[in-house]
């Protein structure tokens, strides 16, 4: 791991921990103003009814998904301080939990779909994969919006500098993401989706059906 990779490490793990309340904060100001946006682009892509968030943060998707009656949302996060954030900001109607996404606490073939949005290094976790794959029904899908390229020339390059340009990434680790989910019994396709502010690096990943 080089020194860009362990200050954005530690960098992360400040703003989800001591440094949450900032989260909106600076999300809004390295997207200008587009974070939530992205968040929400990822709503097309959900099937099913039941939907579980890995990594809620402040709940923004969450309060989305709670507006509509036909789901049954709920999610988890590791960060007290980001559930807090959250609770706060859905009140009682809020369906969260305070866990790992390695260690999901509900019951297997439970959710349609599995959603998480600009997730850290633990979404390909073998053994967070394995437990997405177990709680997924037949045919579920995981969808993971994993990084978002402004069209803004400046803020594109401070992506890339941060190692978060779904351009760079499409090319150099679209396979290695495929082999990975692959080793997890998942087929999946990574592709960009263009949205008016700027690109979208989206997996999805299937689980397969199964035969009686």
């Amino acid at each position: 791991m080089n020194l860009l990779q362990r200050f954005m490490r530690f960098f992360f793990n400040l703003l989800y921990h001591p440094f949450a309340f900032t989260y909106d904060l600076v999300a809004a100001t390295v997207s200008f103003g587009q974070w939530k946006n992205w968040v929400y682009s990822i709503l097309p892509f959900i099937e099913g009814t039941r939907i579980l968030e890995l990594g809620h943060g402040p709940g923004h998707l969450q309060r989305i998904l709670l507006t509509q009656r036909s789901l049954v949302a709920v999610a988890i996060d590791e960060s007290a301080p980001m559930g807090r954030l959250a609770k706060r900001r859905l009140g009682g109607s809020h369906r969260l939990a305070r866990a790992l996404a390695q260690k999901i606490p509900f019951a297997a073939e439970t959710f349609d779909s599995i959603i998480s949005t600009f997730p850290s290094e633990y979404i390909f976790d073998m053994q967070t994969l394995s437990e997405a794959h177990r709680v997924l029904r037949s045919s579920g899908r995981l969808i993971v919006l994993l990084a978002a390229w402004p069209r803004n020339p400046l803020l594109a390059r401070l992506f890339k500098i941060t190692g978060q340009s779904p351009s760079e990434a499409y090319d150099s680790i679209k396979s290695k993401i495929k082999e990975t989910l692959a080793q997890a019994d998942f087929k999946s396709e990574v592709q960009i989706v263009e949205v008016k502010s700027g690109n979208l690096l989206v997996v999805i990943a299937h689980k397969e059906e199964t035969k009686c």
